[in-house]
């Protein structure tokens, strides 16, 4: 935090991110409100991380061949004027079908442009020697700024209503955005020389990183755990929680729907000052693997619960261990990639967790449509349990040692 302009960059992305998700809590609102279509809750996320799948890497690839102050930039425009269309159609009352799908879609493509440079252009602040505090800071932020959004989303809601409240929503993007405009970082600053960035080759790219990081234990068991954690759950649970409060007596925009948001945001930020504070769970691969099972157990006793106190109980406890992990395993994959190709690692690890939770609304929205919500979530945290208990095991085993020399 005392490195020149880090604390700047880690609140306006945590501001961002937070802005990122109080449109989600607003647009997912009154899409559902106008259609009552688990589909489109589940086209919802499948538009927003599909991008992270099919083009991670190549936006990786940009973040190390131009500047990624730009390209954050870019993305962020592209955010303001999501929430611009969004705001004019709930205004007018025109919003329509196809509306949602190509917004829901460019949202996609902004994430993408945003995440990969963001990643990168911490090396240029911090440098080598507090790269491990700054990454930890910076994936907390980002997970809090993520989570906190329904909060203040759900409280927006409440105070202005959904158009008034996508409108002034614009304005969150902004401090993260003008900053970056003469912020002295990017490779015009940099005084070390970066070896000139290899074709991604699309996935041919990511068949090669993963050949390259094929022995990095560490990077390889984060991803996969991530991407499983993403794949079957992510955050879609979000997009259907207009529906699982209907459930729980509270259909309404009142106060009580906008606790369940409150809750879990509430977890992650306990979270993050207590373990920050307490310097307490330390990146370490086999307790990333611990907090994910006890995510799956909270996520699905959320998925059967219809007593209100209980559920928001267990979002409060998700909320803490999604934090958690996901800080912890981030930390590992950027301080263990290797230097050379960071910037595509990087990328692969976003491909896992971003991209992967593209199938998250097939897996929890649109099979939501078909078993309802609540089997189709507590099925899904069933699955990454199994999964995450056989990768663990996997990850307990002791390693072959090398033959001596």
């Amino acid at each position: 935090m005392r490195t020149p302009g880090y604390g700047i960059y880690l609140f306006g992305t945590a501001v961002a991110m937070m802005a990122d998700s109080v449109e989600h809590v607003l647009s997912y609102w009154m899409v559902y409100q106008k259609f009552q279509s688990p589909a489109l809750g589940g086209y919802a996320v499948i538009s927003h991380w599909l991008p992270f799948l099919l083009f991670s890497i190549t936006s990786g690839a940009l973040a190390d061949r131009f500047d990624p102050r730009r390209l954050i930039q870019l993305g962020m425009v592209l955010f303001m004027l999501c929430s611009l269309a969004w705001g004019v159609l709930f205004y007018t009352d025109t919003l329509q079908v196809w509306h949602a799908a190509a917004i829901f879609s460019v949202h996609g493509i902004a994430g993408v442009l945003w995440t990969p440079a963001s990643q990168v252009l911490i090396h240029d602040i911090v440098g080598r020697n507090h790269l491990h505090s700054a990454v930890r800071l910076l994936a907390m932020s980002r997970v809090l700024g993520l989570l906190g959004g329904p909060a203040v989303g759900g409280a927006m809601l409440l105070a202005f209503g959904a158009s008034q409240a996508i409108f002034i929503n614009v304005l969150i993007y902004l401090p993260l955005t003008l900053w970056l405009w003469r912020a002295p970082y990017g490779p015009a600053f940099r005084k070390e020389p970066v070896a000139a960035p290899r074709d991604a080759g699309g996935f041919k790219g990511i068949l090669a990183i993963a050949r390259e990081i094929a022995g990095n234990r560490i990077v390889v068991s984060m991803t996969l755990v991530a991407g499983a954690s993403s794949f079957l759950i992510g955050n879609a649970y979000q997009a259907q929680m207009p529906e699982f409060a209907a459930d729980l007596g509270h259909g309404d925009a009142d106060a009580y729907y906008s606790m369940l948001l409150a809750a879990n945001a509430s977890g992650a930020l306990v979270a993050g000052i207590f373990l920050e504070s307490r310097g307490v769970l330390q990146a370490n691969p086999r307790m990333a693997f611990v907090l994910t099972i006890l995510w799956c157990f909270c996520i699905g006793g959320f998925a059967v619960s219809n007593i209100y106190p209980l559920s928001l109980a267990l979002l409060f406890a998700a909320g803490f261990l999604n934090l958690a992990f996901g800080a912890m395993s981030q930390t590992l994959v950027q301080m263990h990639a290797p230097a050379h190709i960071r910037g595509r690692v990087l990328g692969l690890f976003s491909t896992s967790v971003n991209g992967m939770r593209a199938f998250a609304g097939v897996t929890v929205g649109m099979a939501g449509s078909l078993i309802g919500v609540h089997w189709s979530l507590a099925l899904s945290a069933a699955a990454l349990l199994v999964i995450t208990i056989g990768l663990l095991a996997y990850e307990m085993r002791p390693e072959v040692p090398k033959s001596s020399q």
